[in-house]
């Protein structure tokens, strides 16, 4: 579920498949493996370890997909599973060291002592979060994506230069409207909403052939908010404030320095692209929409 938007609690408690199971992930049987790399040095017996011998990963319950699946975030299913597993490799782990632990997200940015050593489960890096806890380095940066009903004329397209006639919905105060007149350069202005559920209800009505919005949210708004959707696909948009992911970890955690390097060699080495296309792009299916 997205993270930096808020929905009702009626609408966080039912998610359904997405029409054509565009949110389902493909069957994997193991974690991704990651190219051979030194971990950091000191990192897999840092005494920063909540407990010796072992990862504590962290995230919430349920966990949805595309970043876990069917709720098991240790069968190495999914983008943010795949993602814990990659890093505990860099930092010396094995994937039976890892353990899994359930930590509510509210509670995860919360100040205080953590049970454990990183919670991966979308949690956009803000300043004011940061007072309180550490992030890593970003392990995503969520494009922009665009959503239809399946049903629509647009449908089918497969660029942005095929949106040039549509209507399309933004919400007021996102990085998305200057995203729409810049990437998608259409004929006519966005309509722009104050809510996440004005729009989707604007497009279930027809006043807007499509609506434009960060990935993850469209992720969401598919799977459970709106009946006969279609994410068209997503696009890369260098303007605005983009939201980031990071990993959450304790404040002044010993750990974060060696969580950040294992990052850099994840990105270096071409690995978190990997995970990246594999679960957000084609198990997802939200394709790159080219010009």
């Amino acid at each position: 579920m997205p993270r930096a938007r808020t929905f009702t609690a009626a609408s966080l408690g039912a998610v359904v498949v997405l029409t054509a199971a565009a949110c389902a992930p493909q069957p994997q049987t193991t974690a991704p493996a990651t190219s051979a790399a030194t971990a950091p040095a000191g990192c897999a017996t840092s005494p920063s370890l909540y407990k010796q011998g072992q990862l504590t990963v962290a995230t919430d319950s349920p966990a949805y997909s595309p970043w876990f699946d069917n709720n098991d975030p240790a069968d190495g299913k999914g983008f943010e599973s795949a993602v814990a597993y990659a890093v505990a490799g860099k930092l010396g782990f094995s994937q039976n060291q890892v353990k899994w632990v359930v930590e509510p997200f509210d509670n995860s940015y919360a100040p205080g002592a953590k049970s454990f050593d990183f919670d991966v489960n979308e949690i956009s890096s803000t300043p004011e979060r940061a007072k309180a806890v550490d992030f890593s380095t970003s392990y995503y940066t969520a494009n922009q994506a665009v959503l239809v009903l399946s049903k629509s004329k647009y449908a089918g397209a497969t660029t942005l230069a095929a949106l040039k006639d549509a209507k399309i919905g933004v919400q007021v105060a996102t990085t998305s409207y200057q995203a729409v007149i810049d990437e998608i350069k259409p004929g006519q202005q966005p309509s722009v909403f104050n809510t996440t559920n004005d729009e989707v209800n604007a497009l279930q009505n027809g006043q807007i052939d499509a609506l434009v919005t960060d990935l993850p949210t469209v992720f969401y708004l598919a799977g459970s908010e709106l009946q006969g959707g279609k994410i068209l696909g997503q696009f890369g948009y260098a303007g605005g404030t983009p939201e980031q992911f990071g990993l959450l970890l304790g404040k002044g955690s010993g750990l974060t320095s060696c969580v950040n390097q294992a990052l850099a060699a994840l990105k270096a080495d071409g690995t978190l692209d990997k995970i990246t296309s594999q679960w957000l792009s084609a198990s997802a299916n939200a394709p790159e929409l080219k010009p």
